[in-house]
């Protein structure tokens, strides 16, 4: 891959990072606001995650445009921002974990909330699009921080997936415990992908999916 391939793939990860932050903006107040008026726990917990992934968007570009400025990567600054991401899993999972249990404990009724609906279908749209075109980059470059980023971004996805799952099956079942069992299922997501960006582990499992991928189609 020459320079300008790097620099080309680098500035498209900037990019889409800008776009992440902006778009989550928007969607995180939305949701948030929507939660606490219908009392929804999980949608609460997709506004904050999507609160989360625009503060991992702001680390992830920041990096980006420094290593556009100086023409290379500082590799104990990514590191760190890597870590950084990492953390804000951890955040997400934990948040999610505590007030999903306050929900069960306190046997809170959430109200309906046609907006979230319409804000967790319109996740489902946009974000798969964005996690598949950071996974792209990341994997061009072989970069563990954008493909950190492409990984909340998956999470976002999950989140939505669950969320609404949770509340149009509350909605027709009226079973409050759905909201926070929703919860529960992202936490877990969010505490495994934490953990591998901690330990930088991202490009090595891409290239044993591609690996595996080969085989099978050798075989």
């Amino acid at each position: 891959m020459t320079d300008m391939d790097v620099e080309r793939l680098t500035r498209r990860g900037l990019r889409l990072a800008q776009f992440t932050v902006a778009y989550n903006v928007v969607e995180g107040a939305v949701a948030i606001t929507a939660g606490v008026l219908a009392g929804l726990v999980s949608v609460i917990g997709f506004g904050i995650d999507s609160a989360i992934e625009s503060i991992a968007g702001i680390l992830v570009a920041l990096r980006l445009s420094a290593r556009l400025r100086h023409g290379h990567a500082d590799e104990a600054k990514e590191k760190l921002v890597l870590r950084l991401v990492a953390v804000t899993f951890f955040v997400l999972a934990g948040y999610v974990t505590v007030e999903g249990v306050r929900s069960l404990l306190d046997g809170e009724a959430p109200d309906s909330s046609p907006v979230a609906l319409v804000l967790l279908t319109a996740s489902l749209i946009v974000m798969p699009l964005l996690a598949a075109a950071k996974r792209r980059v990341g994997l061009a470059l072989r970069d563990n921080l954008i493909l950190a980023d492409a990984a909340e971004t998956k999470i976002c996805v999950l989140l939505s997936i669950s969320t609404l799952m949770g509340v149009g099956l509350y909605e027709l079942t009226g079973a409050a415990w759905l909201d926070p069992v929703a919860g529960f299922v992202i936490a877990a997501f969010a505490i495994h992908e934490g953990k591998e960006a901690w330990e930088g582990e991202l490009v090595e499992d891409d290239d044993d999916d591609d690996d595996d991928g080969g085989g099978d189609e050798g075989r």
